[in-house]
């Protein structure tokens, strides 16, 4: 099978370098990869591998799912001891036989990963290695999974469906996390889903094209789109927000339908920030530990957005006296990052109105747009309770506003994520 120059380069150049390579499935010619890292996930692991397997055959036989088992050298005993009891019953074939199975020795001596590295070189790692095994003839695709994730018996054929037809190279995938027994738990996860989907909503009314929410466990890419955004970051948390931000700068991000994949709910220490930390701090501190934006940032935020899109032959002193007229903390955020320089490099190197729109996102991306809103939140918009945020978005949405919160998150789960919104307000 040959390898098409694009991803010859990429091996060559960007692919991940170690004494790692696949073992289990020999079998080439797919059509795609689902790639799972794992730290300590023996009692996970094999009921994701089970959920996967509950895909109809026709599909399993298109996809080869790739195990990371990983730690540094510094690992905890208690977590190596973990990934080699995993890493022997992969290989003594206890997982589901319907799968086309391969796995990644990244935990034996000498193959950990390095001690800078975490999750996100972890499944740069599986992507990486499983590229060589793709037919790229047949536009392949690549999703990410974590080990505690369970997905539905619909996960690949929706893989499938929505690329065979999207114009976007990278999708997020409708999540729901799992219910945990414990009441306080659940309602710790319940207050974080409200926070993530609270902020897609506001950058969605605002009509910031990263409104999208960034989980590891639901995106998915062609492959070629992972070429072309120079494949997957190597940071120890955030890989995916990063990740998906290079997508949404290259080839776009739109947001699949068909199946809902489902998180683990549990508390994790193992990075700073998402779910298992944000978990862990609403149980540890109360309700308070994760509070939503203020609904006054995406008002503005909207403003800026929309004054830069309706004045792309403005100059930069103009669009910055028109900045400090909306707030004087944009205007001073502007400042901070160099708008007087910024702004005419952009219109020189991009004379035509729709490419230096483009141009404008690619440089306030989904990175400053969170930044500017923390500055915000700092200043003179504190973050506010979801009781208290939430009201002001679902009715500038125009939508009806639910009594409990519960009601209020059931109805941000139901929404269209894969539009502008513009057919609710």
């Amino acid at each position: 099978m040959s390898i098409p120059a694009p991803l010859q380069k990429y091996l060559n150049t960007r692919a991940a370098r170690g004494p790692w390579q696949l073992e289990g499935c020999v079998r080439s010619g797919f059509a795609g990869t689902v790639v799972i890292p794992a730290l300590a996930e023996e009692a996970s692991l094999l009921p994701t591998l089970a959920s996967l397997a509950a895909n109809p055959p026709e599909h399993l036989a298109d996809f080869l799912i790739v195990v990371v088992v990983n730690h540094r050298r510094t690992a905890a005993p208690a977590d190596q001891a973990d990934n080699q009891r995993l890493l022997q019953r992969l290989r003594s074939g206890e997982a589901p036989a319907a799968l086309a199975l391969a796995w990644v020795d990244a935990a034996s001596p000498g193959r950990e990963l390095p001690e800078k590295e975490g999750v996100g070189l972890a499944r740069k790692i599986g992507l990486d290695l499983a590229l060589s095994r793709l037919d790229f003839s047949r536009q392949p695709l690549l999703g990410c999974l974590d080990a505690d994730t369970l997905v539905e018996p619909s996960y690949l054929g929706a893989l499938q469906q929505h690329f065979a037809t999207a114009k976007a190279g990278g999708a997020v995938l409708p999540f729901r996390h799992q219910d945990p027994a414990d009441p306080a738990q659940r309602q710790a996860i319940a207050q974080y889903e409200l926070f993530l989907r609270a902020h897609r909503l506001g950058l969605a009314l605002a009509g910031s094209p990263y409104a999208y929410i960034s989980i590891g466990s639901a995106l998915a890419c062609r492959a070629e789109a992972y070429l072309g955004a120079g494949g997957m970051n190597c940071r120890t948390a955030g890989e995916d927000f990063y990740f998906l931000q290079r997508l949404a700068k290259t080839c776009g991000v739109a947001q699949l339908q068909g199946t809902t994949v489902h998180p683990s709910a549990r508390l994790s220490a193992r990075t700073p920030f998402g779910t298992g930390r944000s978990v862990e701090r609403l149980l540890s501190e109360g309700s308070d530990a994760v509070l939503c934006y203020p609904p006054q940032a995406y008002r503005l935020l909207a403003a800026w957005l929309q004054r830069v899109a309706n004045s792309l032959d403005t100059s930069a002193e103009a669009l910055l006296q028109a900045a400090d007229e909306l707030h004087p903390e944009l205007g001073q955020f502007l400042n901070q990052r160099g708008w007087a320089q910024v702004w005419p490099a952009l219109q020189r190197n991009n004379p035509r109105p729709k490419a230096l729109l483009a141009a404008f996102h690619g440089w306030f991306d989904a990175l400053k747009t969170v930044q500017f809103i923390h500055q915000l939140c700092a200043g003179p918009w504190p973050r506010q309770p979801a009781a208290t945020a939430l009201p002001p978005l679902l009715s500038w949405a125009g939508l009806a506003v639910p009594t409990s919160l519960q009601d209020q998150l059931e109805l941000l789960r139901r929404l269209p994520w894969n539009c502008r919104l513009s057919s609710l307000i």
